[in-house]
């Protein structure tokens, strides 16, 4: 019997209850007891979603109050000394605190330290490729681990005092060590794995003492480009494993296991899953090498797309591996569902056509469990039911008038090389564009969103409702954008930006005016801690039908005689934070997108805007997880952000903004781009990332971070002083911008105006040194 189970199920809610749960306790509304009634319940919630769609084998672990990772942190005591509880074990406090940043020896930061010393929050980077961000493990090289947080088993026990079968998840010894970041003397984070695996004997004897059978243990940095010597610690390490009890479920995931492929096959482990939606061409070698007592799962349903899935097809293919593994053959998602939203069914308000083409976590669960009984029951009348409807899907969305447009296409057909380069080079075009704008050292400015208030947020909801009309809302937008605007000109900023405060997300309102995008209205999934995006979906070609920006950046420039930034959403971020069609290549999508952004750059040159910033945020966040398939990715991901670009004169001058990344192995590309000004996030790692910029040379203009927007910590201007100095010893000083680390929607406006006062300061004073 083929066995149906999930890697893991989104732990938001379907209403974002985790979400706002999280942000009433941050503000004192809802106490710690309250919070954790809320994690109860949608514990409970989500495995009986799953059970009923007929999961045999639930995931538990795969909640967090904020990132799994930062979870295995507290569990294995993995706690930075400023954060540590001065007395007694770790609480909800101490986790925030590591996730938020915190301030000294406060009762509610759970942090330890002889006075109030500001405590900067743990680094935050992307999950492989993907848009979930987790947090940074901080390793030193006197780590000792121990048992110091015990929700994993808490869950345990609840889900079993409701009657599941439960498969724990934990983030592998490797996994974990290998995402971790070395703090203070450097060494081999390696050294650090004799050590950490007793904890590992120690959780598993414990949960093997609550009656677990089977214990998923995901190593997805085995599907990248691994050192032999990490390779050789897998096998040292799970030979020490095999001893401890349960049954081990090895999970990779996101690629292929290639070089890796018997290494992964061969390890003492009881069953090992791999990824068969980004790596189908793993299948026959896997089937080959894998060891005859093993089980082998295969992940056939996309966890990190919406589309519904081809279940003839998938079948054809399960049914080969039912020839051969019997009972030893599970059926799965190809990774976590965390990174899908919740239920398709709640969408009652979609076009009917574009809703039948979609499955969100629970349908995906429903498409695993049909796959399994398909292989257990194949003459069913419910499965064969349901592989007609699948056919029919299929045969509907692949026939659709509404996917494919020539004019699209014919424009794409017709780029040149000429298309994708500015008229002069960056030293020529930097000299236009000085005289120009005419700033002062050190320019300040800000990402581009200003905080995001509940009056704005009922604004939309109210013009969304019919409530406001247009002429009442755009006046309530012009309201936030003057207010805006007087704010940044009472504080000295250099280069202003309008605050974005008609925009609902940086992806979403492009997306909403440009043709063939479909958008949902509970299709939300976590980004990180209590951040949710609601990715809009690519159905078909895509087009702009008319400007989507130049009204607002137009209106905020009138306001003011400094300098307005124009702001928009690369070409690549636009694809990789929506769900993407998987019946063409990214790359092509890419190209459509960046002929529509084009457009709109020259709209808003021809209304007088001086600077016009192009979001990348999403850059490496595309870049494929093995090196081999790099280059292509990187150049046309450099070539569409050009594209969208380059169609304006050398005085225009193009910023770009890309958020938390190692930019060292790309940074040839990052050039390639040829924005005239790159501002990025370095202030959590203490402008550790400014050392790739430096190295290579980079030639153009660069912004790096100053302080962390996704903290409330206000840091003072001497905090920020400190990095800018160390920026201006990498990078020529004439070359520097100064800003925040990224948009500030999320902020309030006291600490924003708070913060940017001491940003403010601290470029003046610099500019005062360095005169």
């Amino acid at each position: 019997m083929a066995l149906a189970h999930n890697l893991g199920f989104p732990r938001i809610g379907g209403d974002r209850e985790l979400k706002k749960a999280l942000e009433a306790h941050w503000k004192g509304d809802l106490d710690v007891a309250g919070l954790r009634s809320v994690g109860r319940d949608l514990r409970a919630q989500h495995w009986q979603l799953q059970k009923d769609a007929g999961i045999d084998l639930l995931p538990v672990g795969d909640f967090a109050w904020y990132d799994q990772v930062l979870t295995h942190s507290l569990m294995f005591g993995v706690i930075p000394n400023r954060f540590r509880p001065a007395a007694g074990a770790p609480t909800l406090d101490t986790l925030f605190a590591m996730a938020r940043g915190a301030v000294g020896n406060s009762s509610s930061s759970g942090c330890c330290g002889a006075h109030a010393q500001p405590a900067v929050a743990q680094e935050l980077t992307k999950w492989f490729d993907s848009n979930y961000h987790y947090l940074v493990p901080e390793l030193t090289a006197d780590q000792q681990f121990q048992l110091s947080w015990t929700q994993l088993f808490e869950e345990v026990e609840e889900g079993h005092a409701l009657g599941h079968r439960l498969k724990p998840v934990l983030i592998g010894p490797l996994t974990y060590l290998w995402l971790g970041k070395v703090k203070g003397a450097a060494f081999d984070k390696l050294e650090l794995l004799e050590r950490l695996l007793p904890l590992y004997e120690q959780i598993l004897q414990r949960l093997a003492g609550q009656g677990v059978e089977w214990v998923q243990i995901d190593e997805p940095i085995l599907a990248l480009d691994l050192p032999q010597d990490w390779k050789n610690a897998f096998e040292r390490a799970y030979n020490i494993l095999q001893r401890a009890p349960c049954k081990k479920l090895l999970a990779t995931y996101f690629g292929g296991l290639e070089d890796c492929l018997g290494l992964a096959a061969n390890l003492p482990v009881d069953g090992l899953h791999i990824d068969l939606v980004r790596a189908p061409q793993q299948f026959p070698a896997v089937l080959d090498r894998l060891p005859a007592y093993k089980v082998l799962s295969l992940g056939v349903v996309n966890g990190r797309n919406i589309w519904r899935t081809d279940l003839v097809r998938v079948l054809e293919v399960l049914q080969q591996a039912d020839e051969r593994l019997g009972e030893r053959l599970w059926i799965a998602p190809s990774c976590s569902l965390l990174h899908s939203p919740v239920d398709l069914a709640r969408e009652d308000q979609l076009d009917a056509e574009l809703r039948s083409w979609l499955a969100f976590a629970v349908q995906k669960c429903a498409e695993v469990a049909v796959l399994a009984a398909a292989l257990n029951d194949p003459q069913n009348a419910e499965v064969q039911a349901a592989l007609a409807a699948s056919q029919a899907v299929q045969a509907s969305r692949a026939s659709s008038a509404r996917i494919h447009k020539p004019a699209v296409q014919a424009r794409v057909a017709s780029i040149s090389a000429a298309h994708s380069q500015r008229l002069s080079p960056f030293a020529l075009r930097i000299e236009q564009q000085r005289s120009r704008l005419q700033l002062p050292a050190f320019p300040t400015t800000t990402i581009g969103s200003f905080p995001q208030t509940t009056a704005i947020r009922l604004a939309r909801q109210a013009f969304k409702q019919g409530k406001l009309s247009s002429a009442e809302y755009t006046e309530a937008m012009h309201s936030e954008i003057r207010h805006a605007v007087a704010l940044q000109e009472k504080l000295g900023l250099d280069v202003l930006v309008h605050g974005e405060a008609e925009r609902n997300d940086m992806v979403e309102y492009f997306a909403e005016q440009l043709d063939g995008y479909l958008f949902t209205r509970f299709g939300w999934v976590q980004s990180y801690g209590s951040r949710c995006v609601k990715p809009a979906v690519i159905y078909g070609d895509l087009s702009r039908p008319q400007p989507m920006t130049v009204d607002w950046i137009g209106y905020a420039q009138g306001l003011t005689g400094k300098v307005m930034k124009g702001m928009l959403t690369g070409p690549v971020t636009m694809l990789m934070w929506s769900f993407a069609r998987d019946d063409i290549s990214r790359e092509q999508q890419a190209r459509q997108l960046a002929l529509a952004i084009r457009d709109e750059v020259n709209d808003l040159e021809a209304a007088g805007i001086r600077i016009i910033q192009i979001d990348e945020a999403a850059f490496r966040e595309g870049l494929p997880l093995r090196r081999a398939q790099w280059r292509e990715y990187l150049d046309w991901a450099s070539e569409a952000f050009r594209l969208c670009a380059s169609g304006v004169q050398d005085a225009t001058q193009i910023h770009t903004h890309m958020c938390y990344s190692e930019f060292n192995d790309v940074i040839e590309s990052i050039a390639a781009m040829d924005a005239d000004v790159i501002t990025i996030e370095t202030s959590r790692s203490d402008m550790e990332l400014l050392d790739a910029f430096e190295a290579f040379d980079y030639p153009n203009d660069i912004g790096p971070g100053v302080y962390d927007i996704h903290s409330p910590r206000v840091p003072d201007a001497q905090e920020m002083l400190k990095l800018l100095r160390k920026a201006a010893q990498r990078i020529a000083p004439e070359r520097l911008w100064v800003n925040p680390d990224c948009g500030l929607k999320t902020r309030g406006w006291a600490e924003t105006e708070a913060a940017l006062v001491q940003m403010v300061t601290a470029a003046r004073q610099l500019r005062t040194e360095l005169a």
